[in-house]
């Protein structure tokens, strides 16, 4: 029988990667200033970020269907450490670049290894409502590391910062170490993965949950990547910028909660996702129209409480075909969607019109929403 890991280990391991991406957000500015580049070339380590975070998640989720969860959680957690120490102790922006290359790929394994154990050890009718607990996680760890960034970077400026991630990389591997059991129950074959490729590439519920859900990080991160210049040229500084995450907060939690107490009533994951999509739209039209102004992080709140509804179901429901190859197939999938998140946010730092980005993808997630209901329907 299967050991369930402790849940909030799991809860931890899943915000991390979000958590450490956010916290970075509001020393972009100073990293913008300290390297001498420009706004746009400060922007793209986000993008930059997503792009390795991808093929990490390839990496780490066939690695755990050879090796096991638990050693590929922490050999990935040791990989984050090791770029956390570079990005620390350079002087170039380039060895920053590599840094980030070097910690989205090990931090990857939080993503891929942490859903796969889930998909382990619950049922579906349990996944939903683990991956409803998860979802409020989800839109609640961006938020604390934009808090954490805001104030850590207002009083030790960027090294401040990856001080305190390379110290959350050593508590993480400690307890994973010391809290997280082997929740494989069989190893893969080694033929799996291009019988696991042919399958995926023709499932067309695997291609609407993979736009769906870069759709829906595009228009979360455009907002940490854009938002801290937005508000310098609104003569705010990295702490004011960093309590914009109290406002964000009040949104991922109407959202983390309501589809929580919706999955529990019995509302399919279809309609929620749909719901996501149209209340996104809503708060993107509020955002383009206040952009100049403060008050479009009131438009915000919706688009954070869109992602809290819409990520959790589309997770929970995405591999439920491929439980037998669950570490590959997520590491499809993973690839699949970050990469996608990876061009969206170099096309956004290009554009750097929050509005207009938010529009877009909106309107794009209403559209493939409407066929991924079709499609379940059937």
């Amino acid at each position: 029988m299967t050991t369930k890991p402790k849940l909030w280990l799991m809860i931890i391991l899943m915000m991390f990667p979000q958590f450490v991406e956010t916290i970075y957000s509001p020393v972009l500015p100073q990293i913008a200033k300290k390297f001498s580049v420009n706004d746009q070339q400060a922007s793209q380590t986000i993008a930059i970020y997503f792009i390795a975070f991808a093929i990490g998640v390839v990496f780490w989720g066939i690695v755990s269907d050879r090796i096991g969860r638990r050693k590929a959680m922490i050999y990935g957690l040791i990989t984050y450490g090791a770029g956390t120490i570079i990005a620390l102790f350079t002087t170039d922006f380039n060895i920053i670049l590599l840094a980030r290359v070097i910690a989205a790929f090990g931090v990857a394994v939080c993503s891929v290894v942490t859903q796969t154990i889930l998909r382990d050890t619950f049922d579906k009718t349990e996944l939903a409502k683990v991956f409803s607990i998860m979802g409020i996680a989800l839109s609640i760890s961006p938020v604390a590391g934009l808090l954490t960034g805001g104030l850590v970077s207002a009083h030790y400026g960027y090294s401040g910062v990856f001080s305190t991630l390379l110290m959350l990389a050593i508590a993480l591997i400690t307890a994973t170490f010391v809290f997280l059991p082997e929740t494989q129950k069989t190893s893969a074959n080694e033929t799996r993965f291009i019988d696991v490729l042919k399958k995926m590439s023709t499932d067309k519920m695997i291609w609407y949950s993979v736009f769906l859900v870069a759709a829906f990080n595009v228009m979360l991160f455009s907002y940490y990547a854009l938002a801290p210049f937005i508000f310098e040229r609104a003569g705010y500084n990295t702490t004011q910028f960093g309590y914009s995450g109290i406002a964000l907060a009040i949104g991922s939690f109407i959202g983390g909660i309501t589809n929580k107490n919706l999955v529990r009533a019995g509302y399919s994951s279809a309609k929620l996702i749909l719901s996501a999509a149209l209340l996104a739209a809503s708060g993107a039209l509020g955002v383009w129209f206040l952009q100049k102004d403060i008050w479009f992080l009131l438009s915000m709140l919706f688009i954070v409480a869109a992602f809290g509804i819409a990520i959790p179901n589309i997770l929970s429901q995405a591999l439920n075909r491929y439980k037998q190859v669950a570490g590959t197939a997520g590491a499809l999938f993973g690839l699949m969607y970050y990469l996608i998140i990876g061009i969206g946010l170099i096309i956004s730092g290009w554009v750097q019109n929050l509005g207009l980005i938010l529009i877009i993808c909106s309107a794009f997630s209403i559209g493939v929403a409407l066929k991924y209901k079709a499609r379940a329907i059937l």
